[in-house]
């Protein structure tokens, strides 16, 4: 175990995020706000830990898939810890677990909450709130690729450890020139809405906080009614960008280099965008009732199919009002997800779609048993490895979903409560039904409740096993015996 190199990435992310910290309080002295002041300690906080255990640059900077899983892990951890440490010291968010919940529910993209009034909170914190799911929704260790360069795979072993996807793969040779690249089309797409929205008569910093939220699809707003009181124009723009952000980001690198066969010709975005559309279609068909217009209803439909499916969580109605077969297409939706390689959470459709595959290709075998057929996914065959990872990841989330919700109801709530807030939680979305429907928040739960949910966030942002790994009692082993070798190693130095 490279225990000096995981603690040189830890060391390098608390920099970025005290660097990062700086954000809000640039809009605490732009609106004269106190709360800067403590958002500015906790950056240099972050600033003296991060040099500290990156000031000394490793001799040996190759690292496993293990030890990427790990760095990935604490590096999230770490994240949500200091990133919920202004908000708890400053008063805006007065309990710690509170504070830490809010904190990995922005860095996640998540967007579940625990306020009940937003609005009350100082400029500075709704900014903070909004760039915690711009950082999260691309991955801070994206980030970190794009501007370190790190020596041999290691790099592409945080890259897998982080990205969404049951595969990870490289736009271009090298994966520090691919993480540039994405990083290009997120900001690109992040300033298309924010100059959209500015046009729609939306205030500056109101569309610099929701493009932020919409790009890393979070979820987070500045008014307690989501995005109920701005106009159509606006909550289109929103639905449109909450599709396009769901998108695997390789078909927006296929079309800025003009290779529009391969951008539409990608199997996972035209099954995206047909789910879209299905589910668009037969909302709009339960709720037409429910409005006085079919335009609105169909706004309405189209708007929180796109949230919900895109997990980003916003909301233009309490759909948790609807008729019963409107309800159950959202909480399906919230399990479904959108795009491997996006922002957003859930299982991604890549993995439905070649676990349909799996499923049709053993009904073939009952049929022909002696019969051989590959299984194939965007126009090339699956190897049995990808197959294989599907199927495990799909047992592990559901052993980890069942143990949340027995967990959860430890809080005595009702089960839609309960199984819905596990759903939001570990697939990113944010707003379930029932108590902590898109009206109401999670504040309500017990401490042990929300450190469950925090750790259905973190776990669900990073595809499970990478933090399943800081339970692996083989990896302390190991970082244990690799610390003692390296003391022997220092001893012998010394004395020699």
């Amino acid at each position: 175990m490279n225990n000096a190199m995981i603690a040189y990435i830890l060391g390098s992310v608390l920099r970025i995020e005290g660097v990062l910290l700086l954000g809000p309080c640039a809009a605490a002295v732009w609106y004269r706000e106190r709360v800067g002041w403590y958002y500015l300690c906790v950056a240099v906080i972050c600033e003296l830990c991060g040099w500290l255990l990156s000031c000394l640059r490793p001799k040996n900077q190759v690292f496993y898939l293990k030890e990427g899983c790990v760095a990935t892990a604490l590096s999230w951890l770490a994240l949500s810890f200091f990133g919920g440490l202004p908000m708890y010291i400053s008063g805006q968010i007065p309990g710690f677990v509170d504070s830490l919940f809010e904190a990995a529910s922005g860095f996640t993209t998540t967007g579940a909450t625990i306020l009940p009034d937003v609005e009350h909170l100082a400029r500075a914190t709704l900014l903070w709130r909004s760039m915690t799911h711009w950082i999260g929704g691309m991955g801070i260790l994206v980030f970190l690729l794009a501007i370190v360069p790190l020596s041999g795979g290691s790099n592409m072993n945080i890259m897998r450890a982080e990205s969404p996807g049951p595969s990870v793969g490289k736009l271009v040779p090298k994966v520090r020139h691919t993480a540039r690249i994405l990083y290009l089309i997120y900001v690109g797409l992040t300033l298309i809405e924010l100059i959209l929205l500015l046009c729609g008569g939306m205030s500056f910093f109101e569309s610099l906080n929701h493009s932020m939220a919409t790009a890393g699809t979070g979820g987070f707003g500045v008014r307690n009614d989501s995005l109920t009181s701005y106009t159509p124009y606006i909550q289109w723009v929103v639905t449109i960008f909450m599709i396009m952000f769901g998108v695997n980001f390789n078909a927006y690198y296929f079309i800025l280099f003009r290779q529009f066969r391969k951008a539409f010709g990608m199997e996972e975005v035209r099954c995206y965008l047909l789910i879209v559309a299905a589910a668009i279609g037969i909302v709009f068909l339960n709720v037409r009732p429910m409005y006085a217009s079919g335009s609105e209803g169909f706004r309405h439909a189209a708007f929180q199919v796109s949230s919900i499916i895109s997990t980003t969580g916003f909301s233009t109605v309490d759909f948790d009002m609807w008729p019963q077969t409107a309800r159950t297409i959202m909480v399906l939706l919230m399990f479904i997800g959108a795009c491997a390689g996006s922002t957003a959470g859930g299982m991604k459709v890549s993995r439905i779609v070649i676990g349909a595959k799996t499923v049709k290709k053993e009904l073939a075998a009952y049929l022909h048993p002696k019969s051989i057929k590959k299984i194939r996914f965007e126009g090339k065959p699956v190897e049995h490895e990808v197959v294989r990872s599907i199927n495990v990841y799909i047992i592990t989330y559901a052993v980890v979903f069942a143990i949340s919700v027995f967990f959860v109801s430890f809080n005595n709530c009702n089960l839609e409560t309960n199984v819905t807030a596990v759903a939001a939680t570990i697939n990113n979305v944010g707003p379930g039904l029932a108590m902590v429907g898109p009206t109401l928040n999670y504040g309500h739960f017990s401490v042990f409740t929300k450190c469950v949910l925090i750790f259905d966030m973190i776990a669900g942002r990073l595809e499970l096993f990478p933090l399943l790994m800081l339970f692996h009692p083989g990896i302390w082993k190991e970082a244990a015996r690799s610390s003692r070798l390296q003391k022997k190693l220092h001893r012998d130095r010394n004395r020699a």
